[in-house]
């Protein structure tokens, strides 16, 4: 069987935010971006490694810190438009990985200036968050909220990176949890109306609305309120008690990845049975019709 080369999922030693390269080949070289012509290096089953921006597809938003970003597939090589539905096949479908390993992305950008093109290394990204839309020419496109990580300085002989080496196994240098590395960073919340949390609660008893699991915990019931169509951008979604169900912590990860949806009768999309409903809870069916169209994905 042919080994496959190690892939490293974080920071290159050596490779800071702000290094530059002179072409692609030379991010290949250094071990960026392990694709010549592809934006998304990824290995099958284990996830993206790294992404190049090279404003090819019209859907992609650079807003630094916040990259919405544009999945592979569909694209003409001629003209360069999108002239087909993408897929969640692929690099894309490793991509969605990165989300629920928490494995960050490196990012680079393809920069223009004075008359010459050349990269730019822009440091670690997470996946926020993916979902699926109508893009600009009508097709429907894979979008990826893609948000800066704290820039990571570390010793020389400290490489805060994983690798994944030619059968799947984790190596890190045992070294990187020897001596904690401490960063004071500022984080932007959306500040939530926490009545809105506590009324759907108190409504359903603590029951989750999928599976009428009710938690108990040594100060009492808990579960947790999931918004259909999620809050801030680009959902902008209301905080409202019509757009927020009661679940458990197991049925709220698997709604927002889109596992399962709710159809306008209240039956569930990609699980048995319907939801859990009470007369003083009507759902927003707009939120509803949303989160089928976009967060929703049945193995399409």
């Amino acid at each position: 069987m042919t080994k496959q080369a190690a892939i490293i999922f974080g920071d290159i030693p050596g490779v800071l935010p702000g290094h530059e390269f002179e072409n692609r080949l030379a991010l290949w070289g250094a071990g960026v971006h392990r694709q010549t012509q592809a934006g998304i290096s990824a290995r099958r089953g284990v996830g993206a490694e790294s992404i190049v921006l090279s404003g090819g597809y019209e859907d992609d938003a650079d807003y630094g810190s916040v990259i919405l970003y544009t999945g592979k597939g569909g694209r003409s090589q001629e003209s360069g438009q999108q002239v087909a539905n993408q897929t969640l096949t692929g690099a894309n479908l490793e991509l969605t990985r990165n989300q629920t390993t928490g494995l960050p992305v490196r990012v680079t950008r393809k920069v223009q200036e004075n008359g010459q093109t050349f990269y730019r290394y822009a440091g670690l990204y997470r996946v926020a968050h993916y979902w699926h839309e109508v893009g600009k020419s009508g097709f429907s496109v894979w979008r990826f909220r893609l948000e800066q990580l704290p820039t990571l300085v570390a010793p020389a002989d400290v490489a805060p990176t994983l690798k994944l080496d030619q059968i799947g196994q984790a190596q890190e240098p045992s070294s990187i949890y020897s001596t904690p590395l401490r960063r004071e960073t500022t984080l932007l919340r959306l500040v939530r109306d926490t009545a809105v949390t506590r009324e759907v609660k108190h409504l359903h008893e603590y029951r989750c609305q999928v599976c009428a699991t009710q938690l108990l915990g040594p100060v009492g019931p808990y579960a947790e309120a999931a918004h259909i169509r999620p809050l801030g951008a680009p959902h902008h979604g209301p905080d409202a008690l019509s757009n927020v169900l009661c679940l458990c912590p197991n049925h709220h990860v698997l709604f927002d990845l889109g596992s399962f949806s709710i159809s306008p009768t209240l039956l569930f999309l990609g699980l048995p049975g319907s939801l859990r409903s009470h007369p003083a809870h009507v759902l927003d069916m707009q939120c509803l019709a949303y989160h089928r169209e976009h967060l929703y994905h049945n193995n399409e």
